[in-house]
């Protein structure tokens, strides 16, 4: 598996691998949710439908 062999490659005791996995799994997610996500939502997922309602009008 490959948690395994990342604790394996981390340096340092125990206490400095639990740290370097958490910041680790932060910049995975920051990564993920700032260019994968929006990628995936705009070049495979199909647009939104853009229609708007214009026939209701806000009463003030």
């Amino acid at each position: 598996m490959i948690f395994p062999l990342v604790w394996r490659l981390l340096p340092g005791p125990t206490a400095l691998k639990v740290l370097e996995l958490i910041v680790l799994l932060a910049a995975l997610v920051f990564v993920l949710f700032t260019w994968v996500f929006p990628w995936v939502a705009a070049d495979i997922l199909p647009p939104p439908d853009g229609t708007v309602d214009t026939s209701a009008t806000p009463t003030p």
